[in-house]
């Protein structure tokens, strides 16, 4: 049933918004630094986020450095690292960290063990550590085994799967919990989610969404918690634009927004 869900409807509401990044808002590519949002795509979300009091946030396994230099020149609330690191609209942060004996153990081991599988690579996070084996699929049980290991032995430490990666993290920590605190503040509370991902490490995003009666949206195939479904990154552009369009239609200063691009 999950590959009949249907494109998401473009309505009128109050919603607030939450985009992730890699596969939803930018195409994956084989190196992480390789990724770019382009600036129709950056200013759609700006307009949107103006013509919703601010109300959208980026949610991703990435920093919020990685975040902030992507979303070049526009500044968006961000939870980085799957929530465990997050800025609301006031520019305050909230930090969840682990102990630095146990972030150098870490670092130590991985890079031990991962240096015998070539081609994969350890991108360490500060508090969070992802395992990429997208140049060398060959080894991924090898690299979920490695990681399942070290997070049995530490009980403060959480698994977290994803397109090609597999990451370490706090535990208690997902895009779900991020979108839950959001939801708890201005000017997200009131509103109705809406989140938009790709990946595994969205699921619990759309399963907060659902419970909060919001619109759930996974981009690409695949089973999924969500509602609705978005073909691809292309799709996602042309919805915002969609959206965007919509809310500019119900605004008293249509003339102050003007008309959003329809194609990309």
């Amino acid at each position: 049933m999950a590959d009949l869900l249907t494109a998401p409807p473009v309505l009128p509401g109050h919603f607030a918004f939450f985009f992730d990044l890699d596969g939803t808002l930018a195409e994956i590519k084989p190196h992480p630094d390789q990724v770019v949002i382009p600036t129709a795509v950056l200013q759609m979300l700006y307009q949107l986020s103006q013509m919703n009091e601010g109300a959208l946030a980026l949610i991703s396994g990435r920093s919020m450095a990685e975040l902030d230099m992507l979303a070049r020149p526009y500044r968006f609330p961000l939870a980085g690292v799957h929530g465990a690191e997050r800025r609301d609209i006031h520019d305050q942060t909230h930090i969840v960290s682990l102990p630095d004996d146990l972030i150098a153990l870490l670092h130590t081991q991985l890079t031990s063990e991962l240096a015998r599988l070539a081609g994969t690579e350890l991108e360490a996070k500060g508090m969070a550590f992802a395992l990429h084996y997208r140049q060398a699929p060959q080894h991924e049980a090898a690299v979920l085994t490695l990681a399942k290991t070290l997070v049995d032995a530490h009980p403060q430490l959480a698994l977290q799967p994803g397109k090609c990666v597999v990451e370490i993290k706090p535990a208690g920590i997902n895009k779900g919990a991020a979108i839950s605190a959001f939801m708890g503040t201005a000017p997200f509370k009131g509103r109705t989610p809406v989140f938009v991902g790709d990946d595994l490490t969205d699921e619990a995003g759309f399963v907060v969404v659902n419970r909060a009666k919001g619109m759930s949206v996974k981009v690409g195939p695949g089973e999924t918690n969500a509602g609705w479904r978005l073909g691809n990154v292309g799709s996602v552009w042309q919805w915002i634009t969609d959206v965007a369009n919509q809310q500019i239609a119900q605004h008293s200063g249509r003339s102050q927004y003007g008309s959003l691009s329809r194609h990309l």
